[in-house]
């Protein structure tokens, strides 16, 4: 008998500021596998994540949830009052607080570990994104989601921060979605992938979404089509004359 998915939308329409986001969006994620959404601004992404947690109504649609499953979230960063004197432990402590040892596990586990009494406007953009990790993984999330959770940090904090992803997968078990406009980090991080421009255009493995037609009207052919792997750093950016700017990363062969 297979294993029913942590999360399922069927039929799902989202209508936000008066207008419909989103449109009959069909998918689920299983235990386990990184799903990864891909798609243009104003595509409807972040609106299907929050439609997932619950908190945009489905206008049409439903979204079914495993019985008790717990969620963890990392938001599109967080703006912070210049002012605010909050160290990183008083934010792990919010809203509930937890012990010492929970605490200090968790920054652990996202690569954070000795940022404890650090005021929270002196971390760096990557140790910022750690520490939002961190807090989700408190409740020991049996899907974590991530909303463009690697927004302003250099490639190689991108590759550091999905590698990190990838080691809480392993080690927990965990099932990973997240949106990315990194396109060139989408090959390596992924095993499964959803285009989505208002609705779900094409999904599947990697390799196969970046053939689709639907997924190079949006993006353009590149190399080919290919998703490069991270780690090979090789990406540039171009304007297509509307207003879009991309992404295309060369892959290296061969190289691991």
């Amino acid at each position: 008998m297979a294993t029913p998915p942590l999360i399922r939308a069927e039929g799902l329409s989202v209508h936000q500021g008066g207008r419909q986001v989103l449109r009959d969006v069909t998918f689920s994620i299983a235990a386990g596998e990184i799903v990864t959404i891909v798609g243009p601004n104003g595509s409807g992404k972040s609106s299907l994540l929050k439609a997932l947690i619950g908190a945009l109504p489905a206008a049409t649609g439903r979204v079914q949830r495993r019985r008790g499953l717990r969620l963890g979230y990392v938001p599109q960063g967080l703006r912070l009052d210049p002012t605010m004197p909050m160290t990183v432990g008083r934010f792990m402590n919010l809203p509930r607080r937890v012990g010492a040892a929970e605490q200090e596990q968790a920054l652990d586990e996202a690569g954070a570990s000795g940022l404890d009494d650090r005021p929270l406007t002196a971390l760096s953009g990557g140790q910022f994104q750690r520490v939002l990790l961190a807090r989700a993984l408190l409740d020991r999330p049996e899907l974590l989601i991530l909303d463009e959770p690697t927004t302003g940090l250099d490639q190689p904090g991108q590759a550091a921060f999905y590698q990190r992803l990838e080691e809480v997968r392993n080690r927990f078990g965990c099932a990973v979605l997240m949106v990315s406009h990194e396109l060139h980090v989408v090959m390596s991080a992924s095993d499964r992938v959803l285009c989505v421009n208002g609705h779900i255009c094409c999904e599947g493995h990697p390799e196969v979404v970046a053939q689709a037609e639907e997924y190079r009207a949006l993006f353009g052919t590149g190399t080919g089509g290919a998703l490069a792997l991270y780690r090979h750093e090789h990406s540039h950016r171009h304007d297509d004359g509307c207003g879009h700017d991309h992404t295309h990363a060369h892959s290296v062969e061969g190289q691991q």
